[in-house]
């Protein structure tokens, strides 16, 4: 490690220090999720299962609440429950990264943790330069970097970063989110076979290719990866145009489904379905573990969205992650699952209902006025009407009238209520995670996922009260202390 990178790990553990009363005295501060011990958080990075353990990197400015010269900072698990935050892993300290170690990923190689991510550069007019740079670590804690390994190829311009490396067969593949020279969003594929010497093999998704028409002007974070038979390709693009209630956050994250052609480098898919239908989800990234299950981790966040009106910033600090959740693609959907683990979290039970009939009068849930629970319920077939209501904070609805679930919010903004939606043939089945300032929901066994931030306006040390009302059966309610 340099004398440079030294310093500045130094300052941001500074940073750290000296901020930590003001940050941990936030009401908003969430109980389950990682969050950045001060300043801001985005992307998840180089989410791996190593020598058993599960390590989450993720983007982070220490300094201050806005974006910058990001640093990788570092939580590693067990169990995916109980997370400890692990000394810095990267700090941007030399000449091909000074403006930032931004996104990547990890793989293991030689027994050895390997991450690969984008070394940022400007120059005082802003010019931008992107690296592909290598850092290796024999412990899973201090990293030696090696450099860039791949320089920016033909026909693109410097906005190429964030990738995400694997193996197939005796090859490594690499897919970068890129813009290119036509200022296009595309996936650009490279291969090797020692990971140092890497070949563009061209671009094998993007904005005007496959038949997919005009489709934004930069994909970030992709992922490509096979799932129960189908290959799923995971992007970030930037740049659509809402469309109804699909595309209705400033930036997007979503999927296509498809087969990858190794020989060709071509990668034949159908449409982009958006992964997460609620207010604050980007740049999701995936790992296998050991389990053989695809588990999938977001930033509950979005680029230029509000991020200066959060009322963390106040307290220091800005931004968290979603809960790990596995990916299932069964009868031709993809499915988001809460991680099995999550089980765990579950301390005393809190509600435990069977078959009731919902009325127009709102039944106050039995939850004791907690503010942070996990909540199943299990709807009938004759399911017409559903309001839960979480204090004053947020509502979730379903109406069979119209197939339309949606999630209602208090604007930390305005104040005023806003909303995301999606159609549903039916509502069979609902989970929320609440979390002091955050809500994970997952509906009909994870075929759609809504996930928001909330700050209720009331002093946030009180508790809410939950409400349900509706027409048509609860067939089961539980809910648990978290």
């Amino acid at each position: 490690m340099t004398e440079r990178e030294q310093e500045l790990i130094r300052l941001a553990e500074e940073e750290v220090e000296k901020n930590k009363s003001v940050v941990e005295r936030d009401p908003y501060r969430l109980r389950f999720h990682l969050m950045p011990p001060v300043g801001l958080l985005n992307d998840p990075n180089g989410f791996i299962q190593w020598n058993g353990t599960y390590h989450l990197f993720y983007q982070w400015m220490p300094f201050k609440t806005g974006h910058g010269a990001k640093y990788w900072g570092h939580y590693s698990s067990a169990d995916l429950i109980t997370w400890k935050h692990e000394p810095i892993a990267l700090a941007p300290s030399e000449w091909f990264e000074l403006n930032g170690c931004y996104s990547g990923s990890a793989i293991e190689h030689d027994g050895k943790m390997v991450l690969f991510y984008t070394g940022n550069v400007k120059d005082a007019d802003g010019n931008r330069e992107s690296y592909q740079c290598m850092a290796v670590s024999e412990d899973g804690l201090t990293f030696d970097k090696k450099g860039p390994v791949v320089e920016l190829p033909e026909g693109y311009t410097a906005h190429f970063r964030d990738p995400k490396v694997w193996k197939k067969g005796a090859e490594w593949y690499m897919v970068v989110g890129a813009q290119s020279e036509d200022l296009t969003g595309k996936v650009a594929l490279l291969r090797s076979a020692d990971l140092v010497e890497w070949q563009h093999l061209g671009a094998i998704a993007g904005s005007g290719e496959n038949g997919l028409g005009d489709f934004g002007y930069m994909w970030e974070c992709p992922d490509l990866f096979e799932l129960d038979g189908v290959e799923v390709l995971v992007v970030s693009p930037q740049g659509l145009k809402a469309d109804g209630m699909n595309y209705q956050n400033v930036y997007q994250a979503g999927y296509f489904i498809g087969k990858l052609d190794y020989g060709s480098a071509t990668f034949e898919h159908g449409d982009f379905v958006e992964l997460d239908r609620g207010f604050e989800f980007y740049a999701p990234q995936t790992t296998l573990d050991k389990k053989g299950r695809r588990l999938m981790v977001g930033w509950m966040g979005v680029p230029e969205q509000d991020e200066d009106k959060h009322p963390t910033i106040k307290h220091k600090w800005i931004h968290a992650l979603t809960l790990p959740r596995e990916l299932k693609w069964i009868d031709g959907k993809l499915l988001q699952v809460p991680a099995e683990e999550l089980t765990q979290m579950r301390k005393a039970t809190l509600i435990e209902l069977s078959k009731m009939e919902l009325s127009d009068d709102k039944f106050q849930l039995p939850l004791e006025e907690k503010r942070v629970f996990e909540l199943h319920l299990s709807l009938g077939a004759d399911l017409s009407l559903l309001e839960l209501a979480i204090g004053e904070a947020a509502k979730l609805t379903y109406d069979a009238s119209s197939n339309v679930f949606s999630l209602h919010r208090k604007s930390f903004v305005i104040g005023e209520w806003e909303m995301r939606s999606c159609r549903l043939t039916q509502l069979t089945e609902l989970q929320a995670f609440v979390d002091t300032s955050s809500i994970e929901v997952f509906l009909n066994g994870g075929e759609e996922v809504f996930t928001a931030r909330l700050f209720p306006e009331h002093d946030a040390s009180d508790a809410v009260k939950v409400c349900v009302s509706g027409t048509g059966t609860l067939m089961k309610m539980n809910a648990w202390d978290l």
